[in-house]
């Protein structure tokens, strides 16, 4: 069915959560392009993109790269229907190959939304999924995920409301093929998951700015280096050093690096870590298993 909408570094970082319930964010997947297992990456993880932010009762989902599959895994244990809001970034296969394999979406009794606000007017989520899950690519088509499933299309710079007492806000990315940016809200804390987006040699993007704009974690592109960018130019991303003058610009708090290349080694990543770090106090390098408390 189709519609139109409008360890944390100890496993435990920024305030408590509100009354409401908890706030958080844990990374199932931080890698780019394609998965990228291995003993070089083991500590930083090899999954591409995929996010599970808990408001309070609700679940929010952004993208379903390879890291939705251990995600999925993981909430096998739960007894009960469960209900899923996933918000893609854009549609390009790393974000949206694990959907596949994610588990709750094969049982009849789970409710599964999907947006996405970069296809519309011309195509619609459905048919981009429908189409990465026929043959001769997959075995199985979307038919094959049993669960209720609602696919939502809208525009990016909707602002979206997928549950009670949550609101998500939504700007357009610099990438090929588009891509969306999403401030998640809840208990007057802000997440901002901003990836797959190429910044503007010599200025900064007037969409990311008002989207992150005191923001208590934004997610950002960080693919590059300053050093590695003029040879990427026009391929939709970004780097670390971009993503502090952005925070600074915006009044927002805490830098999470993400989207992280897929060559880059555990031990480079610590480099820019520390390099990042010097520069903005605070700032934190994305990895599985890691969970922000907001």
């Amino acid at each position: 069915m189709a519609s139109w909408g409008m360890s944390a570094v100890s496993d435990e970082t920024g305030p408590k959560a509100s009354a409401q319930g908890p706030f958080t964010c844990t990374f199932w997947g931080v890698r780019g392009s394609i998965s990228a297992p291995g003993p070089a990456t083991v500590r930083y993880g090899g999954n591409t993109p995929c996010l599970e932010v808990v408001c309070g009762k609700q679940r929010l989902i952004l993208d379903a790269g390879s890291g939705i599959r251990p995600l999925g895994h993981s909430l096998e244990p739960i007894s009960g229907p469960l209900e899923f809001s996933i918000f893609l970034t854009h549609t390009h296969l790393d974000h949206i190959v694990g959907l596949p394999f994610f588990t709750p979406a094969f049982s009849a009794e789970n409710r599964l939304k999907i947006y996405a606000g970069h296809l519309a007017p011309e195509r619609t989520v459905e048919d981009v999924l429908n189409t990465m899950m026929a043959d001769p690519l997959f075995p199985i088509p979307v038919d094959a995920l049993h669960s209720n499933k609602t696919f939502i299309d809208f525009r990016a710079g909707d602002t979206l409301q997928p549950c009670p007492g949550v609101q998500v806000k939504t700007a357009p990315l610099n990438h090929p093929n588009r891509a969306t940016g999403y401030r998640v809200e809840y208990g007057g804390r802000a997440l901002c998951y901003i990836t797959d987006t190429e910044h503007f040699p010599g200025r900064l993007d007037d969409n990311i700015l008002g989207l992150i704009a005191g923001a208590d974690y934004v997610i950002y592109d960080a693919m590059f280096t300053d050093t590695e960018y003029p040879e990427k130019v026009g391929w939709g991303h970004s780097t670390w050093q971009e993503g502090i003058k952005l925070m600074e610009a915006s009044g927002a708090k805490t830098l999470v690096l993400f989207h992280h290349a897929p060559r880059r080694t555990d031990d480079q990543l610590d480099a820019i870590g520390a390099a990042a770090a010097a520069r903005r106090p605070g700032t934190l390098v994305a990895r599985e298993g890691m969970t922000l408390t907001l």
